[in-house]
């Protein structure tokens, strides 16, 4: 994934800002499942490429068979959440499946690294991501391509992130779209 900033959308209001933008991947976070047609039609009228979080879509529940439905119906580039039954199904669905993983302790993370050895996600995002020593521990880990997310507010965050291993920034922070923008 060429592009060092991923917009993350969680509301329409966001969403509408994004598909101004040039950033030709976005992620939504947070929405009810009604939207979710209406989403996907915008993107595409707009030549957008979505990733939606599966654990943040209301009136639908996180599982394979949920993910098999978002899949077939709004055929999405990717899908982030952090069971493996969804990661699992995004991979064998073709789409991107990231891997989101919560830097709370060391016996999360090492419950994180046996789910990744498990799902094999294309990408792991990791929250917080404003934890360069961390991303940089991650990466030599599991070898996996990280996304880093969660409390990067300035540029430095981004700057320091990225030179830690993150391939890719998700930020729902209008400033720090605005200032990587192509």
């Amino acid at each position: 994934m060429e592009q060092k900033i991923l917009p993350a959308s969680g509301n329409m209001k966001e969403f509408e800002n994004f598909l101004k933008s040039p950033y030709e991947i976005g992620v939504y976070l947070d929405m009810h499942i009604a939207q979710l047609k209406n989403i996907s039609l915008m993107a595409n009228q707009h030549n957008k490429k979505m990733i939606y979080h599966v654990d943040l879509i209301h009136g639908i529940k996180n599982d394979e068979y949920a993910t098999e439905y978002i899949c077939q119906e709004f055929k999405p580039y990717g899908l982030i959440s952090t069971k493996s039954s969804v990661i699992q199904k995004a991979k064998q669905k073709g789409v991107i499946a990231v891997q989101r993983i919560f830097l709370i302790d060391s016996h999360a993370l090492e419950k994180s690294y046996k789910l990744i050895e498990k799902t094999q996600p294309d990408f792991i995002e990791v929250l917080p991501g404003a934890m360069p020593k961390m991303i940089t521990e991650v990466k030599e880990r599991v070898k996996t391509p990280i996304l880093a997310g969660g409390l990067i507010r300035t540029s430095e965050d981004v700057y320091a992130a990225l030179e830690a291993g993150a391939s890719g920034i998700t930020t729902s922070k209008k400033e720090l779209w605005n200032l990587f923008a192509k």
